[in-house]
């Protein structure tokens, strides 16, 4: 009973800790468009919090690769999606150089995990077995598919005829983006609570324990 109850209030605090997220990023989103006055550019609330969104999940996988060198792919995966997202920052060196900065980090992420091939795909396998992935992967079909369908202007120009306006455009695409680096972000930061090495060694502890008190009585009725 106790143990149901447990489980219960902490899948509650879990779904209200969710929903707080993302009041947050529709926040962020209503302050561009009403504080702002429509200022859905590169340097809004609502494109800054996604690039902290993908730093964070990229430091946090960084940090989880020293138990799992696994993660550090997706680390670096999180890393050269924020590379595009700072493209504008990258253009003031050359227009569409971002590219190389994600293949450096690309190269330099494999080579870190090749040190120990062997982990490589159980660690990747341990992720996508794991219920948070279901959330991480809808956050990134929002990010790459669903945003960029959602934002063409073809269909805006369509429903809006002569009064297109290319800030509601902007507005919709950068706030599916945001949902969706949202969802990643919980679910990261859920996948790494959940299988931290301490949680993950107490189940083999206990089992351990569980074997050595059994062991105990037959020594002594010897």
């Amino acid at each position: 009973m106790r143990d149901n109850l447990f489980i219960l209030g902490r899948e509650l605090s879990a779904f209200f800790i969710s929903g707080l997220v993302l009041v947050f990023a529709m926040a962020m989103v209503y302050i561009d468009v009403n504080w702002m006055n429509d200022a859905m550019k590169e340097t809004s609330f609502t494109e800054v919090t996604q690039e902290i969104m993908l730093a964070i999940n990229a430091g946090l996988f960084f940090i989880a690769s020293r138990q799992r060198a696994a993660l550090i792919l997706v680390g670096g995966f999180f890393t050269c999606m924020l590379i595009r997202e700072l493209d504008f920052l990258f253009d003031i060196i050359k227009h569409g150089c971002w590219v190389w900065f994600a293949l450096a980090v690309t190269a330099a992420s494999l080579a870190m995990a090749l040190r120990q091939p062997k982990k490589i795909l159980p660690g990747l396998v341990e992720l996508v077995q794991h219920r948070s992935w279901q959330m991480m992967a809808s956050g990134l079909l929002a990010v790459l598919v669903f945003s960029r369908l959602f934002g063409m202007h073809q269909l805006w120009e369509h429903l809006m005829l002569d009064g297109y306006n290319r800030v509601v455009k902007n507005m919709a695409e950068e706030g599916s983006e945001l949902l969706g680096y949202s969802l990643c972000l919980i679910a990261s930061v859920r996948y790494l609570w959940q299988t931290r090495p301490q949680l993950a060694n107490a189940p083999a502890a206990a089992k351990a324990s569980s074997n050595m008190n059994h062991a105990q009585p037959q020594i002594a009725t010897r």
